[in-house]
């Protein structure tokens, strides 16, 4: 008994790849029961994160594959607005820790395993017309099977515009929009058009023009869903905003 434990022990950590955390499922797929994972956490084999998750003792969790767990159980989970712009490469600012923003369909909180050791925000969006198992132009970062889901640019950028007014600043959405010139002007369009938010289609329009983006004049405001014909005012923070059709 002990030398099959021990076997099943070192295919656990043959498969384990540095900063994986692992779930009660992944175990029983390697072969380990609920008791004896027990036994391994008692010997000091693992640690358990939380109720069902667990890690190697000497490894503390990364981030990505961390990531890569909580989609599991998050609907449409995957990582947007600002932080996507980051991995992404466009920003206006310098952060040695900056907060992870996540999206996704489900209400509730992140476990606090996860939060704990990511300075994380949660957004709960609904803001394209889709479904949570196929996100618009959402993939896996660097296109490797097995990375986080990230937003791409275009989509990041909306993300960001439609939560100003709410918990983003309608100056720092102009500058990253300043820093987004090189986007395609046909996803982003693909995106407006699949966009439930009047406020986010509006703003889009009105910084590309006022910025003189390269992608502005691509777009045909015909085509897009931009409400009534009434203005969309807002007070905000730092000043009133009104957004014209």
């Amino acid at each position: 008994m002990g030398t099959i434990r021990r076997d099943k022990l070192r295919k656990l950590y043959s498969r384990l790849s540095p900063g994986t955390p692992l779930t009660s499922e992944d175990l029983s797929a390697l072969g380990i029961s609920a008791d004896l994972a027990v036994h391994y956490v008692r010997a000091g084999w693992l640690v358990r994160l939380a109720r069902g998750v667990y890690c190697h003792p000497n490894d503390r969790p990364a981030l990505h594959p961390s990531i890569a767990l909580l989609e599991r159980s998050y609907e449409g989970l995957h990582v947007g607005g600002k932080s996507a712009l980051d991995w992404h490469g466009i920003r206006h600012y310098v952060s040695q820790r900056p907060l992870l923003h996540l999206y996704g369909w489900k209400s509730g909180h992140l476990p606090e395993w996860f939060t704990q050791r990511f300075p994380v925000e949660y957004h709960r969006k609904r803001q394209f017309e889709e479904r949570p198992d196929a996100l618009l132009h959402v993939r896996f970062f660097g296109n490797r099977k097995g990375e986080p889901l990230v937003s791409s640019p275009e989509r990041a950028l909306l993300e960001v515009l439609s939560e100003v007014g709410v918990r983003q600043s309608l100056q720092e959405a102009r500058e990253l929009v300043e820093s987004c010139y090189s986007l395609r002007a046909d996803v982003l369009s693909e995106l407006l058009k699949r966009c439930t938010s009047v406020k986010t289609v509006r703003l889009c329009l009105l910084f590309g023009r006022e910025l003189s983006q390269p992608w502005a004049d691509k777009i045909d405001p015909s085509q897009l869903p931009r409400g009534s014909d009434r203005p969309w005012v807002a007070r905000l923070a730092d000043g009133i905003l009104v957004l014209k059709p």
